[in-house]
């Protein structure tokens, strides 16, 4: 497939692309900035210039392809305000990108988080919530995948909290980055609470399978560790940095205190045994070895 990326250059997108062209597709991926359009082409694909909210650009991109992927986000977690905006933007984007491919039966892949449920590990079968600072995101993937109905074989591949790569990425890389900032390895809460993750290598895999053979309508969860403890994960962390681990205030996380405390493990045995996806690369604590002082 001719396949239409966006979030190509980031730290999954770029995964995603490799894999991608490494299984005999070829890519065209958004580039806001010379910089990553230069990095779109070193990677072997065709760069289209535009950013997320050039709507023009995403319908110019999903007409051309023979299936899309859609992984871009602004992840400026500095205020409720600012999640608020980019939020707003995805889901203006991933309705441009729905509507083009509507009645063209080609596939749509887009990304959500896996979801939280009280008491028990999530599974594929659980809905996304629809509340709350992100709940936005939930209404968006729920509309994407409305869009089966209308010609378009639409998935969600559900992203656990943290998406990393040689220490690197989502929940985990936060805390690094915070640690770094206060000199302190910390952890909201009592630390008992657990996170899912996975390679980002391993979520490119995923992301390709979904978007070769998913059914329309579905949803599937990317996730190896099925859910880390967070003091576990600030030890790692503290060991790498030189760093006391302590608890912190929920004011140190900012507007993700609340995510950043509850216990959310999620499962993926149905991504697993229908799309024969096997995670083979590094745990979330093992490759947190690789932070460096």
């Amino acid at each position: 497939m001719h396949v239409f990326v966006t979030g190509g250059t980031g730290l999954i997108g770029s995964a995603v692309v490799t894999e991608l062209l490494g299984n005999g597709h070829t890519v065209l991926a958004l580039a806001r900035s010379d910089a990553s359009a230069l990095a779109v082409e070193a990677a072997g694909a065709e760069p289209l210039r535009g950013g997320l909210a050039d709507l023009d650009v995403l319908r110019a991109g999903a007409a051309s392809a023979d299936g899309v992927i859609h992984l871009a986000f602004d992840h400026d977690f500095s205020s409720a305000d600012a999640v608020a905006r980019a939020v707003g933007e995805e889901s203006a984007a991933l309705a441009a990108l729905g509507e083009e491919l509507v009645g063209s039966d080609r596939p749509l892949v887009t990304v959500a988080g896996t979801p939280y449920v009280p008491g028990r590990a999530s599974t594929e079968a659980d809905p996304l919530s629809t509340d709350g600072l992100v709940g936005g995101r939930g209404r968006a993937v729920a509309a994407v995948l409305g869009l089966a109905g209308r010609g378009v074989r639409t998935t969600a591949v559900r992203l656990p909290r943290t998406v990393h790569n040689e220490g690197n990425g989502g929940f985990a890389g936060m805390l690094t980055a915070i640690a770094r900032r206060t000199g302190v390895s910390g952890y909201p809460g009592d630390g008992t609470q657990r996170w899912p993750a996975v390679h980002a290598l391993d979520a490119a895999v995923l992301l390709r399978l979904a978007l070769e053979r998913a059914p329309a309508g579905t949803s599937w969860h990317a996730v190896a560790d099925e859910g880390d403890a967070v003091r576990d994960i600030a030890a790692v962390i503290g060991r790498r940095l030189g760093l006391p681990v302590n608890a912190m205030p929920p004011e140190t996380y900012g507007p993700l205190a609340g995510i950043f405390a509850t216990d959310q493990p999620a499962t993926s045995v149905r991504t697993r045994t229908e799309l024969g996806w096997e995670p083979t690369h590094p745990s979330l604590l093992t490759d947190l070895e690789n932070i460096r002082p």
